[in-house]
Parts: C-alpha cells; structure tokens; sequence
C-alpha cells in the first residue's frame, strides 16, 4: 500500500502533487472491495461502485490540493468515502459537519472503526466550541455564589461537581445525568467575554485550553460547521491554529454552510447579552467595589433602556428591515437611549476595572457591545464596498431584541479564508445540487470554477417507494389548509400502520396537526403513539418513535434532516408544503433585490434551489437502507400546477409516481401481507 504519509513536493516547486491523476485507485479498489479490510470490521457492509468512485475522487483532489463537490445520494457510504482516502493521505485533516451529535458519532464510532479495519498510525481529537466544557473557575464561583433558583439547579451542580472529579475532557456530553439544555450549563461554563485566559488559576488545568493542545498535535481533527466559523469570525475556537497546518479541509453535510457561514460572518446584538451584562455588573460590583458606586442604580437606567428598546414593538414576533421602520418609531430614540446609558455604565466600570479582573472584564464587555451597536447604523447615502453589502434587520421575541448585520453575500469572505496556502477543499452532501445542478451551491460560497460531481443512490428508488401528490388540494395559503392536508392523510396514515412522519413548514402546522390528529385517533379508535416536536428532545423522541413501531412523529425544520430511522418503523413522510423561506426574511428579500437589479430572476436563482434542496433532506428521511419501502407523500398542489413544479420533482429520487390515493393504499396493503 502507498505509504500513509502525505508526501511533499520538491524544494521549488510547492504546488506540484507528486502524485499521479488515479495514483491510489488501486489501493482504493482493495479496501472498498470483496474481501478488502472493511468488510470484517463493519457489519453489514458490502462494496458499492459509488462509494468506491466517490473515494477515487477525493482520493485524486487531495493528492492535487484542489477543491471538490461531491454529492452523493442517501446509502452511498460517504463518511466511508472520505474518512478512508483522508486517514491514508489527508495530513493534517479538519473534519467538520453539521451538529455535535454528528460530530460525537464520528469520534466515537466511524473514524474508530475505519483506523482499526486500516491499521493507520493516526491520532485523532474531538474539539467543540467552549460552552461545551465545564470551567473550573466557574463552576467554583456558582458553588461559592449560591446563586441556585431551584431544587432541580442544586441537583444538577452536584452532579457537575462530582463529573468534574471524574472526568479527563470536561465535556458536557459525557454527563448524560444532567440534561444538555439545563440552564445551570451557563452558570459552569466560559463565554469569550467572561473567560479570564492566562490570568486564571486553573488556566494549566483548563479543559478548552487541553482540548485544543490535543488538536494541535492531531492527525485528525474533528469540529462542527458553528465552530469552525465561530472561529473565522471571532478567532475564539482554537481553528485558527489549526487551519494554517491543515492539509486537508472536509465539509461534510455541506449544504448547510451558507446559513452558518452567513450567521457568523454578520453581527447580531441582542438585549439579552446587555441585560447579562448588567446582571454580572451588579454582582461583581457588590462583591469587589462595594464602595465604588451605588451599583443597583448604575444598572437599573440600561436595564429599563435595554427592555423599553424590545417594547417599541407590539407584536411577540418581528422580523424587519431597517429601512421598514417608520422614520418616526419609538424605536430610533430608544435605542439612542440605550447606547447613552450603556455609554454610562461603562464609565463607571472604567474607574473601579481596577478593583478586580472580574469587574475589568465587564468593562470590556460594556465596551465591546458599546462599540457594535454604535456601529449598528445604516446611512442609505453610504458608498459600500463591493461584496460588502449588508442587510440591517431586526428580530423581535417575546421578551428580547436582535439587531442583526447580515452579509448579502459571503462569497468574498469565505474565498478570503481559503486562499493562502494550498491545500485541498472537499465539500459532501447529499444535496447540494438541484436536478443535477451546483450552481446555486456554488455561488453562494464562491466556488464556481471547482470541480463538482454526483454520485446516484445504490437505492432501487421505483421499486421500494411511491411519490403520491394528492389530488383536490387548496392553495396553500388558504385558511383551512392544514386540515385539507390532514383529511387526505388520514387514510394514508391508516392504511401505513402509522409509521409516519409529517413535516410541516411551519410550527403553528405542527401544533394544528398534533391537536387534529389526536382528536382523529381517538375517534377512530386508532392506537398510534403521537409524537410531537416540542414534547420532548430531538433524539428521546426519535427513540421512543423508533420503539413504539407504529407511531406517528409530526415535526418542523429540525426533522427534516439528520434523522435516521430505518426499517418498517418509518414507512410514509407526509410534507405538507414546498419549503420556501419565509416572505417575511429581511435577508431573503434584500438578496433577491439585489439580484433583480442585476436583471436575474431572484425567484428562479435563488429561492426556488434553495427550497428543493430543503425538499431533498426532508424527502431523505423515508428511504435509508436497501431493504426498506414507503411512500413519500408531497402535499403541495404547486408540484403539478406551476410551471417550477417540473423542476422540483425531477429533482427528488426517482420513485415511482401517482396521484391516486387507492395506488397508495394497495401499495401499503401489500407491504403488510
């Protein structure tokens, strides 16, 4: 076998591969083949020509130091694809993919197992972002503080207490007694603002800084997408000292990098961070400066400015533009009236930072978040640099505010990250291209002169599952919409057994559906478990669905990918609706703005690829194994009436397609004999 290494190129000549195009096909053709190390160490695998190819490919892009797409349909094998070829000639690898569970998996089990089967001689390192690790410097603030609301709260910090006895990573995944989302979480671990760096005393012992060390020394490192460019943007990861010596550069659940991209290369404030901020002056100011200020009265003016900010609007949830703001709002002199008091209280702070390092740091806190909503501002009449438009929004919940800068494009700010030295860039997905197509993919992130490809499903898609498009249908912005989707699914669900997931578009969909659907079983008699987004977490509900065999899960967004349920216990996904973005997304409709003024049709360009690539996840979640069969039931008369409609459908898998609900329940009669 060629030697694992990634070998280097001659003194003047740093860009040249020293391989040869195909130079470890063969190798490849072994491992991926019948009787290759693979097989024994991976149950149930078997060679498919499409993994193999795919992992020529990447094979070949990092030998040259290129970029590459790669699409490749559900059941490819794709993290096979990559991890192999990246573990033999990768170098230095960052592997980055959509969430920290994904991440976990990859850690614990695929990259595992695949170094095993390989026998290759390489060190691998987990890094998340901070807030997943328990700091020592506060967790004992909380226990001195006492701070605790509830009895619950009390629990879980002696539980913490006792896990940081224990634990060699400080990682909060590893505390499954105390769930993630708990708040006490923000009480023990560090932000960017508040971590007192080489200043701490338990700075030699601190789990983020060991963390990092083992990424420095890695092989392979594994991050997730929110990390990674948490880092581009705020250098506060540890990335920033990984990525120079990086070889090799992997995306994996691609498709998602625009939205996280585009999250952390914009700027966003919000009254929560500044009510924070307040809340830790008062606390730091009692206990270190008692003396220096009256404290509560120092603060009491940003509070009361920050919430009357939120107040200038009615509603509970906003979504605007500057521009859309009436000139003669409340919201314009409020938010004055915030940057004035905020302006204050960081005065007071700059004659006692010297009190205590805790009360330094809130000072530069107040002047950090003093400076970015200063710079909050849009002048029409400004020129702007090229690439540099932004869209000035804001976004209002029930109890706080966001003002957000958003770029219109990150095209430039990306490609400004990987220019520099060369190395190889690989993005995968099972959607990135519409009907074949990466141009939408590409010029979001300024890769359109790279090499894209697709590799088609093993799935025999016409025979093990139906696409049904349900006739009668209304607009789907008509009232009554949801329950004319739930009257033509009801029969569908019945004749499924249940096993079923709907995925709606929209949370009032989802709430509508459960309280309908929960009615109908009860009248009907039908014994399906309901389960329902927002009950439960993400992964207890996806158990409890997988166990009960029979269930019905009705959810939004967060369901429509990432999820993997095989075998009989999914065998129907109802969509309700084509997942176009919102009409009220400030960012969505400067885009297309834009787009328009440059004569192109922001519709066709933008909107529509954007919401099939959505439709492929979701329509991603029915078939996930060789074996299994369903029915993916697309509720959107938009499919058969628009022209766009042609362009959609071509776009899913190629299952076999009717319009009669009477093919459908044959279809699930005869699953069941």
């Amino acid at each position: 076998m060629t030697d694992p290494q990634q070998p280097t190129a001659e003194p003047g000549a740093p860009n040249e591969p020293v391989f040869p195009p195909g130079a470890h096909d063969a190798d490849i053709e072994r491992l991926f083949g019948p009787g290759g190390p693979l097989g024994p160490a991976v149950g149930g695998f078997r060679p498919r020509k499409s993994q193999t190819e795919m992992a020529k490919a990447i094979a070949d892009a990092i030998d040259k130091q290129q970029t590459l797409i790669a699409e490749a349909g559900t059941g490819t094998g794709k993290t096979f694809a990559y991890l192999v070829p990246a573990l033999l000639w990768g170098g230095k690898t960052i592997v980055s993919t959509g969430t920290k569970n994904l991440q976990d998996q990859l850690f614990l089990r695929d990259i595992p197992t695949i170094r095993a089967a390989l026998q290759a001689p390489v060190s691998v390192a987990l890094l998340k972002g901070r807030s997943n690790y328990l700091c020592h410097y506060h967790l004992e603030r909380t226990l001195q503080n006492g701070r605790m609301t509830s009895r619950e709260d009390v629990g879980h910090l002696r539980e913490i207490s006792r896990f940081l006895k224990m634990t060699s990573t400080g990682d909060k995944a590893e505390l499954a007694r105390v769930p993630e989302n708990a708040l006490v979480w923000n009480l023990v671990t560090s932000t960017r603002e508040n971590c007192m760096g080489q200043e701490c005393q338990y700075y030699q012992d601190c789990f983020v800084m060991k963390a990092r060390r083992e990424a420095q020394q890695a092989d392979v490192v594994v991050v997730n997408h929110h990390l990674f460019f948490a880092d581009v943007a705020l250098k506060d990861t540890g990335v920033a000292e990984l990525l120079p010596s990086a070889n090799t550069v992997i995306f994996d659940e691609a498709h998602q990098l625009p939205d996280t991209a585009t999250l952390f290369f914009g700027d966003s404030i919000s009254t929560s961070q500044i009510l924070e901020l307040c809340r830790d002056v008062l606390a730091e100011g009692l206990a270190h400066a008692r003396d220096g200020a009256e404290w509560a009265k120092v603060v009491t003016p940003v509070e009361k400015a920050a919430r009357d900010l939120r107040l200038t609007f009615t509603q509970d949830i906003v979504r605007m533009s500057l521009p859309q703001i009436a000139p003669s709002s409340d919201f314009f002199p409020a938010l004055q009236t915030l940057k004035d008091e905020l302006i204050d209280m960081v005065a007071v702070l700059e004659k006692n930072a010297e009190r205590a390092e805790t009360i330094e740091q809130c000072r530069v806190r107040g002047n950090e978040l003093s400076a970015r909503l200063e710079a909050w501002k849009f002048d029409p009449k400004a020129k702007v640099v090229p690439g540099e438009e932004a869209v000035f929004w804001v976004e209002a919940f029930q109890s706080s505010l966001q003002l957000h800068k958003t770029p219109l494009s990150i095209a430039p700010i990306f490609n400004g990250q990987r220019e520099g030295v060369p190395r190889s860039w690989i993005f995968t997905s099972a959607t990135l291209a519409v009907k074949n197509d990466f141009t939408h993919f590409a010029q979001q992130l300024g890769l359109e002169n790279e090499v894209a490809r697709n590799w088609p499903s093993p799935f025999n898609y016409e025979q093990q599952g139906i696409l049904y498009v349900p006739q009668g249908l209304p607009d789907p912005n008509s009232l009554g919409y949801t329950d004319a989707v739930l009257d033509a699914a009801l029969p569908v669900i019945e004749a499924a057994g249940g096993r079923t997931f709907l995925l709606c578009t929209t949370l009032r969909a989802v709430k509508r559906a459960a309280d309908r659907l929960r009615d109908e079983f009860d009248k009907r008699g039908l014994k399906f478990p309901l389960f329902v987004q927002g009950d439960r977490g993400r992964t207890e509900l996806l158990d409890q669905f997988r166990k009960a065999g029979n269930g019905v899960l009705i959810g939004s967004q967060s369901f429509w990918e990432g999820v993997d349920v095989r075998g009989e216990a999914l065998s129907l996904v109802i969509i309700d609706k084509l997942p176009f973005a919102p009409p009220d997304d400030p960012v969505l409709a400067a885009r297309i703005e834009v787009m328009e003024r440059q004569g192109l049709n922001g519709f066709m360009g933008h909107t529509l690829p954007e919401a099939i690539i959505n439709l492929k996840q979701g329509a991603g979640r029915l078939i996930r194994d060789e074996g299994d069969r369903g029915v993916l039931m697309l509720c959107d008369p938009r499919v058969i009436s628009k022209p766009y409609g042609r362009r959609i459908w071509q776009s899913l898998p190629p299952f076999k397609r009717t319009r009669e609900a009477a093919e459908v329940i044959a279809f699930f009669s005869g699953d069941a004999a």
